[in-house]
């Protein structure tokens, strides 16, 4: 099981509002957003994380997001190559932070692309989606790097979501929250699902820290299958970052 001591945030940027979106659920409150990322903040110290957090880049308007720019383990961290192409600059920000904690670093050629929020880790095994954000040659190249350091990893193809941990949330103990498409899937059979209905499918992507689970406000029929498998759990309230496709694992770099 794995321990996490730190992680990584960026402050939103003003430019938040001019995020991508595939949801029609207004224009984020930038003021607000920034209430609820010190909130966020806040949870993960509780969980027993060190936070480093990183000022906004008015450039890049999904920057907060850092998750998707970067895979951070325990023996290695692997710079990611965005399937956006707004995003991609953002590795350049990402990377010096990332230094300060890793010596062994690898790097996604341009080639490829891959987001982390398409990865799901369980143990010592990566998932990694197939999506409009990463593609088979990103799939390919991060394989390759885990197995370098003594991982290993495998593919799911997505049909229905922006990212792999859009509808996954692994909370440990083979526990496995699933919405939508993972259901049917074969490969997640061998996990204890906790089946997120479709009109909470937001609350699929909460985030096993240290034997806390955060997630996400208003969802409460999630929030009581969470505690009913026995898990402690925090909720935060993140409704300005889901106006943009984000969600709780999208704002922290855990490792």
């Amino acid at each position: 099981m794995t321990q996490f001591t730190r992680a990584i945030t960026r402050t939103p940027s003003r430019s938040l509002i001019n995020g991508i979106t595939s949801v029609n659920l207004g224009q984020p409150d930038y003021e607000k957003a920034l209430t609820q990322h010190q909130n966020y903040i806040n949870a993960l110290k509780k969980c027993g994380l060190e936070v480093t957090c990183l000022p906004p880049l008015e450039q890049y308007p999904d920057s907060t997001f850092v998750e998707d720019v970067a895979l951070l383990t325990k023996n290695c961290a692997i710079i990611t190559n965005a399937g956006a192409a707004t995003r991609r600059g953002e590795i350049d920000h990402i990377r010096p932070s990332i230094e300060n904690f890793y010596s062994d670093i690898e790097q996604i050629s341009a080639a490829a692309t891959i987001e982390a929020g398409d990865i799901m880790m369980v143990g010592d095994h990566f998932y990694i989606g197939l999506s409009e954000r990463t593609n088979a040659d990103g799939a390919h190249q991060m394989i390759k790097a885990l197995i370098k350091h003594g991982y290993t990893g495998s593919v799911i193809n997505l049909s229905e979501v922006l990212h792999l941990k859009t509808g996954l949330g692994y909370l440990e103990n083979n526990v496995l929250m699933a919405c939508g498409e993972f259901l049917q899937e074969p490969e997640f059979k061998k996990y204890q699902i906790i089946e997120v209905e479709q009109d909470e499918a937001y609350a699929a992507n909460s985030v096993w820290i240290n034997g806390k689970v955060l997630t996400p406000k208003g969802f409460p029929n999630t929030l009581a299958k969470i505690q009913k498998a026995g898990f402690e759990t925090l909720t935060v309230d993140v409704s300005e970052f889901q106006k943009i496709d984000g969600g709780l694992s999208c704002l922290s770099l855990r490792f």
